[in-house]
């Protein structure tokens, strides 16, 4: 392939992507359309939202959990699906001082980047364009690791094809597989591993996954939320190894 078709390749893709999903709500059509950078205001800041990034501030977990989550001061805080950073710089904000925010698309990255450095802690957060700790190397270890997941469960062979899919999607729950099965053996000795999920998720095949990771489940807390007449509460989860 020449490197101009490599282009045309490229924006056929990004074109493709950015029409509007199948099974999305009628509430996220709007956002799923949206090309402009926006500023918001969640956790008494202002913050920037780039196109393709997953807009916080449409449902309660992120402020919620936010608030929720012990911080590790002058520890180490990873955040998987770090979206535009709300999460992960606040974790720098509140004394964190190693934060690594993983994303599959560049996109969050970028978002969660801008805002560590809206904020002045640039030098403390780390991004990484990840699928789920695949980029992290294999001794790499945290006090405390979360993930606010994409919990509706998709058939293991659906297709992607815009990024909000990705935002409240999982495919055969290969995702959350990893999260569970992988998270343990990145923490350290006493660290704390963390979980967002929302009732429109499958619980019993989270079960399963908990079960074959040999993990004790544990609800924090729970945040409710009704969406055109629906019950989607959001809870916080936390993790503990079987004895």
């Amino acid at each position: 392939m020449t490197s101009t078709e490599k282009v045309t390749a490229n924006r056929t893709q990004a074109a493709a992507d950015r029409q509007l999903p199948a099974g999305l709500p009628p509430e996220l059509l709007v956002h799923a359309q949206r090309s402009e950078t926006l500023e918001f205001d969640l956790l008494d800041r202002t913050w920037d939202l780039l196109p393709g990034v997953w807009p916080p501030y449409i449902s309660p977990e992120t402020k919620g959990f936010t608030d929720w989550l012990p911080y590790p001061v002058g520890g180490s805080f990873l955040e998987v699906g770090s979206g535009c950073g709300v999460t992960s710089v606040t974790a720098a904000l509140r004394g964190v001082a190693q934060v690594t925010a993983l994303d599959i698309t560049q996109e969050a990255v970028d978002n969660t980047l801008l805002n560590a450095a809206r904020h002045g802690v640039a030098e403390n957060v780390r991004a990484l364009r990840s699928d789920v700790f695949a980029a992290l190397g294999p001794d790499e270890r945290f006090d405390v690791i979360y993930w606010d997941s994409n919990a509706l469960l998709a058939p293991e062979n659906f297709t992607y094809t815009h990024y909000m899919q990705r935002a409240i999607m999982d495919a055969g729950y290969v995702s959350h597989r990893s999260f569970l099965v992988d998270g343990p053996r990145h923490l350290t000795d006493g660290g704390r591993l963390f979980l967002g999920f929302n009732d429109s998720g499958d619980w019993d095949k989270l079960a399963e996954l908990e079960e074959e990771a040999g993990l004790i489940r544990t609800e924090l807390g729970v945040l409710e939320f009704v969406s055109n007449g629906s019950n989607a509460n959001f809870r916080l989860l936390e993790y503990l190894t079987k004895a």
